[in-house]
């Protein structure tokens, strides 16, 4: 029982613990002043996937229709090594690396997914 629980505390507490994020050559990670200017913003993925980023804190991802659809609500935070790091309202959570190469904006998940943000 007690394995069971400090493995759950374990899943749970992994996204959003420090990550040594995989960077390749030309990528710059968001500025702060770059970061808080995503607030009020949303983000479109290549697979028509969208991350919404409040002011105040309130974040959301609506699933491409070729991705079955719907939307996961929850909250995110700007943590001190400049990734994006949401609590989804089920208790999961993750964070990611958003940076620039070339003109490109990137999401870099933990585990070293690349997504690139369509242009505005």
């Amino acid at each position: 029982m007690i394995l069971r629980i400090a493995l759950a505390c374990t899943l749970v507490a992994t996204p959003l613990m420090a990550t040594e994020w995989r960077l390749k050559e030309g990528d710059r990670p968001l500025n702060s002043s770059e970061l808080e200017a995503l607030a009020g913003r949303t983000l479109t993925f290549y697979d028509d996937g969208r991350s919404t980023y409040s002011a105040g804190g309130s974040f959301s991802y609506t699933y491409s229709p070729a991705n079955g659809g719907g939307t996961a609500f929850g909250t995110y935070h700007i943590a001190e090594d400049g990734s994006i790091c949401t609590r989804f309202r089920n208790g999961l959570g993750r964070c990611d690396l958003y940076v620039l190469n070339g003109t490109r904006m990137l999401l870099i998940t933990e585990t070293g997914e690349r997504y690139p943000v369509r242009p505005e």
